[in-house]
């Protein structure tokens, strides 16, 4: 074969190399959304889904990731909870995307986990929740109890002077492991069993006149009495009617909210419910310029100038970030080489501080509580000094006490037992 043939061939593969290359590089990055647009849940899992197709359009925007555009994949799970678990298979295996950005639900949670670590992809969960749970394919972008229900709890009795506890939430596992928490926390700082109230309804409960009325018969024992909330999805929209109509008022019985905000507050009138409280890690109304940039945003996206904000939102605008700088770290979307790279990943809050992607897949949040105003917005009347890092096995329940999570090598464990020295330590997790 003449040298000239040799270089023809060789300029050939050259250029077909090249060609290739060019391609891969200009294959889209697939962003799989998982949230519910039907159902009870699409209340709260709308807007997150609306969140996510902003900020990819913001990134694509400003020339993709790595030189290449994000494509947006969505599904909807329709508040379903096993068909979570389809969709996500769906994600994985026919649309092959890159990373998942869903769920609300801790149900829903729980129905994708095993998807995920069998197929090996990344989700994003962006909603507070009860902890008790690390996977090394989970990022948790929410609030840990550790970041949210005890110090909410701690507010409403060193400075409320709350003696009396109504637990009342949606009959699932995020609220009965979360009251399981702060029923034994409470114990443990003297509440008797007798000042503790535990009430669960199921989704889309809407008969609160009894369950009301209960509250208001606990708390006139003359004892201050809160209400600690972890009712999810619509069923907040008769709960909050029924406190007003049976004149339960925040000066007599506050209820703080953990699944309440500002999107669930846009569909009642707050006028009965000035004075309630919610636990976030985020408000719209927080004074920052990162937030006013932020809400101007969204505001144009959804082309509505009453369109609002909250916690889950910015769990996803902070997750997405968190995603894109630890694909250029990688240079790849390799999911193995993004699990390694995101772990000390930095960056902005909207609250004006800094998120950091802990060894055990949680973040740094800071904590507020806020007072609900006529206007359906929340005054911050309590936040923390600087940032709280999320714990996910709660040092308040026997069977987690003992255990840490780090992903990093070379211990590599989601349940490490820091007195046996040995991975997989057994902890009480609710399966329900």
């Amino acid at each position: 074969m003449s040298i000239k043939k040799h270089v023809k061939m060789g300029l050939s593969a050259l250029a077909l190399s090249v060609s290739f290359h060019a391609m891969a590089a200009e294959d889209p990055i697939k962003v799989g959304i998982l949230h519910s647009l039907s159902g009870t849940m699409a209340i709260s899992e709308t807007a997150l889904k609306d969140t996510m197709l902003m900020l990819i359009e913001k990134q694509n925007a400003e020339g993709g990731v790595l030189g290449r555009k994000l494509e947006p994949v969505v599904v909807d799970p329709a508040s379903n909870w096993p068909l979570f678990a389809e969709r996500a298979r769906e994600l994985l295996e026919k649309e092959k995307v890159d990373v998942i950005f869903g769920n609300w639900t801790s149900v829903s949670r729980k129905s994708v986990l095993p998807v995920v670590e069998e197929l090996n992809g990344l989700l994003f969960y962006p909603v507070q929740y009860e902890g008790e749970e690390s996977s090394e394919n989970v990022f948790y972008t929410g609030a840990a109890p550790n970041q949210q229900a005890i110090p909410a709890v701690d507010y409403l009795k060193n400075d409320l002077g709350v003696e009396r506890w109504v637990l009342a939430g949606t009959d699932y596992v995020y609220p009965r492991t979360t009251n399981r928490i702060l029923e034994t926390y409470l114990k443990d700082q003297g509440v008797a069993d007798a000042d503790i109230m535990i009430n669960y309804t199921p989704f889309g409960h809407s008969d609160w006149q009894s369950i009301v009325s209960d509250i208001k018969s606990f708390g006139s024992a003359g004892k201050k009495t809160a209400v600690v909330s972890t009712i999810n999805g619509d069923a907040n929209v008769p709960f909050y009617r029924e406190l007003g109509n049976q004149g339960v008022s925040a000066s007599d019985i506050p209820v703080v909210a953990f699944s309440v905000g500002e999107q669930e507050l846009s569909g009642i009138d707050t006028a009965p419910l000035v004075g309630h409280l919610a636990a976030w890690n985020y408000f719209m109304s927080v004074d920052n310029e990162a937030n006013y940039d932020f809400i101007d945003a969204w505001v144009e996206f959804k082309g509505d100038e009453k369109a609002v904000t909250n916690d889950p939102m910015e769990a996803h605008y902070i997750g997405f970030n968190m995603y894109v700088e630890a694909v250029k770290k990688a240079g790849t979307t390799d999911v193995d080489a993004i699990k390694d790279a995101i772990i000390g990943v930095a960056v902005p809050n909207l609250t004006g501080g800094i998120a950091t992607m802990m060894p055990n897949h949680h973040i740094t949040k800071p904590v507020l509580i806020g007072e609900i105003q006529d206007n359906g917005q929340f005054s911050v009347v309590w936040e923390t000094a600087s940032t709280v890092a999320g714990d996910a096995w709660s040092d308040f329940l026997p069977g987690s006490k003992d255990l840490i999570s780090d992903w990093r090598a070379p211990l590599r464990c989601g349940n490490f037992n820091v007195v046996t020295g040995k991975c997989g330590g057994s902890a009480e997790v609710a399966s329900n």
